[in-house]
């Protein structure tokens, strides 16, 4: 299933308009850019959420009054809303670019476009779009410079890596500002420190392979082999 079920504490507070609608239980799909929403996506999340209510270890442990269902897409369903509309469903617009349905719905539900939201206070949405802009991840990055917890951490830089796959060339503009560069090194420390480890690895790499073929050459020339491939068998057992 593609999908993530976020179990919130019954005592927690959520301040965020992407998680006022959120209660106990709480089923959430995002759909990459370029992903459609159609009403089949829709009934699939749907069903999962019923699959999912069903799997208590007693009966009604999940309530469905304590069930919720959201989506993320980066562009407005338009021919989604006009089926569910037809179908009964009612969809209102709760919070800037944060649709409720209500009505004929199994479960509270909310459908949040990323690209409408309020880059002020979901620039961490709007990053993952294919589209970003500058403002939005400069508006991150200040933001997560200020998280210590490494879980956090560890979520910003997944985050970012899904960000600057996206969009690369508006990446490589950051990087020209000295500020916002310098905040990516610093929240992505462990992936680039990954990437210039396997860096070295690769140069060691080709560097043995550069040697084992000049020993090998030196082999033929002075007939210590009679073939290339006896010649750099003979390398490899000098130099590993």
């Amino acid at each position: 299933m593609d999908m993530l079920v976020i179990k919130k504490n019954p005592d927690a507070v959520i301040e965020n308009e992407t998680g006022k609608i959120f209660k106990r239980y709480n089923v959430v799909e995002f759909k990459g850019s370029g992903d459609g929403l159609t009403i089949d996506d829709y009934y699939k999340l749907v069903g999962y959420a019923c699959l999912y209510k069903g799997l208590g270890k007693h009966v009604n442990e999940i309530p469905a009054k304590e069930l919720t269902i959201t989506f993320m897409r980066e562009a407005y369903p338009r021919k989604l809303f006009k089926i569910l509309t037809e179908a009964g469903v009612k969809i209102k617009e709760e919070y800037k670019g944060i649709y409720y349905l209500s009505g004929n719905v199994t479960f509270d539900t909310q459908i949040i476009v990323t690209k409408q939201l309020d880059g002020d206070k979901h620039a961490g949405l709007r990053i993952l779009s294919k589209h970003a802009e500058e403002r939005d991840i400069r508006k991150f990055l200040e933001e997560a410079g200020l998280t210590k917890e490494k879980d956090d951490l560890q979520n910003i830089d997944a985050m970012l890596q899904v960000s600057v796959a996206e969009n690369m060339a508006l990446y490589g503009e950051v990087r020209r500002n000295k500020d916002m560069c310098e905040a990516l090194r610093t929240l992505m420390k462990d992936e680039i420190d990954k990437e210039v480890a396997e860096g070295k690895a690769e140069g060691k790499a080709e560097e043995h392979k550069a040697n084992v073929e000049k020993l090998a050459d030196n082999y033929l020339q002075t007939g210590a082999a009679n073939t290339k491939e006896e010649a750099i068998k003979m390398a490899k057992a000098i130099l590993g």
